[in-house]
């Protein structure tokens, strides 16, 4: 099965330590089209691991893909069936990652150097499932030169059956910077991808890294096939409330800040009772009212109050009222202004 153009327009990447399913949850609220990326996971785990505690996720959160780490073939392969077996739209392999951990493993963005080896797991992974698999990737690492690299990587997984190729238009420098450091420092080369784009226009080519705003992601759609988000759509995540009528022309409004805090008051009352602490949903909040009157307080009370409370979804009701208190204040100062 292969992913369609219309799948891959606007895509959430996957970060560790955020796009965890409480994180998913809050997003899918916020654009129905979105397609979402969990954080990465090692084949390893998933194969010997705690598979609910790793995969499960919430019907609410498709069309999902997961993401896998590794770099054996046969144990990608495995993790892969039992992906797709829990219900995931699709399987992405990490060839992009820069941690020391992820070095210290032999994948992530290492395999930029053995394109070989990614092609071998590319076939093993794609022969095992029927879903799609698909590569995330950057542009080169350390000394490689990005129009070898990036070019032989994605010619060779072609050649094993990927179709759809997700790329970081940075380097990664292994070899002095930190993984903070590889998020800004190698500078970003989009034309690159553009060119990559152009030499193999029969495949599905998404660009990802430094991207802030919807007006930035749909201009670089006049040169790929989709745009994928990181940070900004973390930090700023109410942005997109504008991703499905941008990307997909869907005329449904989307809901308002006060209606997803609303839809989210259930979800915490059933992960509380279910043992979850409510400081795990809220952390992935604090930038929802973000540029907002009340922004502020949303952030303040949150923070102070959810790791005390964590038995309590009340917080979230408080913090909106003290938003819906800011915001009437400023309402009434320039009426009066």
């Amino acid at each position: 099965m292969s992913l369609s153009a219309e799948d891959i327009k606007f895509s959430v990447a996957p970060m560790m330590d955020w796009t965890d399913r409480h994180d998913r949850f809050f997003l899918r609220l916020i654009s129905r089209r979105a397609r979402l990326y969990t954080e990465m996971v090692t084949a390893n785990a998933i194969r010997f691991g705690d598979r609910a505690k790793l995969l499960d996720f919430n019907a609410e959160e498709h069309p999902l893909a997961l993401q896998i780490g590794g770099s054996e073939a046969d144990a990608l392969a495995e993790a892969a069936k039992i992906g797709e077996d829990w219900g995931y739209d699709e399987i992405n392999l990490n060839v992009g990652c820069p941690s020391d951990r992820v070095q210290s493993g032999q994948f992530g963005a290492c395999l930029m150097q053995t394109p070989d080896l990614v092609a071998e797991c590319m076939a093993a992974m794609k022969d095992s499932v029927k879903i799609p698999v698909t590569v995330k990737c950057r542009i080169g690492v350390d000394e490689q030169d990005p129009n070898e690299a990036l070019f032989t990587l994605v010619e060779k997984c072609k050649t094993a059956g990927v179709t759809h190729f997700i790329v970081h238009a940075r380097k990664a420098w292994l070899d002095g910077l930190s993984p903070k450091e590889n998020r800004d420092i190698p500078p970003l080369d989009y034309a690159l991808v553009y060119q990559l784009k152009a030499a193999h226009p029969d495949l599905l080519i998404s660009i990802n890294g430094g991207i802030e705003t919807m007006a930035e992601a749909q201009t670089h759609m006049a040169d790929v096939d989709g745009v994928m988000l990181g940070r900004a759509a973390y930090k700023t995540p109410y942005l997109l409330a504008d991703v499905d009528a941008a990307f997909y022309n869907e005329t449904q409004a989307p809901l308002s800040r006060e209606e997803i805090v609303h839809q989210l008051v259930p979800y915490a009352q059933n992960l509380v009772a279910n043992g979850t602490r409510l400081h795990a949903l809220t952390r992935h909040l604090m930038g929802l009212f973000q540029g907002q009157a009340g922004g502020r307080i949303w952030r303040r009370h949150l923070s102070e109050n959810a790791p005390q409370r964590g038995d309590d979804p009340k917080v979230l009701t408080e913090a909106l009222d003290l938003v819906r208190e800011q915001q009437a204040r400023k309402s009434a100062l320039q009426e009066t202004g």
